[in-house]
């Protein structure tokens, strides 16, 4: 029994949710999200919020059940309070600029890269090595900083790159004469 799926999704005030089906909108102050759940849970909403329960005669019901729950638990956090990461970039000359809708990054390559930023994604550069990817949906927010760190992922033996604030880079020692 899963332990995450059988919590019931609270919905906050401000916040309404509209199932028709297997798709779930969730509507709130700052957009709206919606999401498809898998046939092997059924999903309803009740007094407590929005309930998902595994159907019988599914082998994978269980194994959907929780991962359905926290899907629909991320729209609701996503259309209240959003999502955030932070990148910090480490090196020297390495520097990221936002120009309208591209962040143009200085990763010691002969040329800038110029990321363009998808919608529904705010960028901050809040220092020159300091970046802030927030928005409402917490799969874009992760991906879209998953991309930008793959431009140039932390090196282990000067630790210079991209990485997430606070990720341990494991550092090497490098040649002995």
């Amino acid at each position: 029994m899963s332990r995450i799926g059988k919590k019931p999704v609270p919905l906050p005030k401000g916040v309404i949710a509209s199932i028709d089906g297997q798709t779930v909108k969730v509507k709130g102050p700052k957009g709206e999200l919606s999401v498809t759940l898998v046939e092997e849970v059924a999903v309803k909403q009740d007094e407590h919020g929005i309930v998902v329960t595994p159907r019988e005669g599914f082998d994978r019901a269980d194994q959907m059940w929780g991962l359905s729950r926290t899907l629909v638990n991320n729209l609701v956090h996503g259309v209240t309070e959003g999502f955030s990461a932070k990148l910090e970039i480490q090196g020297v000359g390495y520097r990221a600029a936002v120009q309208g809708k591209t962040l143009q990054l200085q990763l010691g390559f002969s040329h800038d890269v110029n990321y363009p930023i998808p919608e529904g994604i705010t960028i901050a550069a809040e220092k020159p090595t300091l970046l802030t990817i927030s928005g409402i949906n917490k799969q874009l927010v992760g991906q879209v900083a998953a991309e930008i760190r793959s431009w140039r992922p932390p090196e282990p033996y000067k630790g210079k790159g991209v990485r997430y604030a606070g990720e341990y880079v494991r550092r090497k020692e490098g040649k002995k004469k």
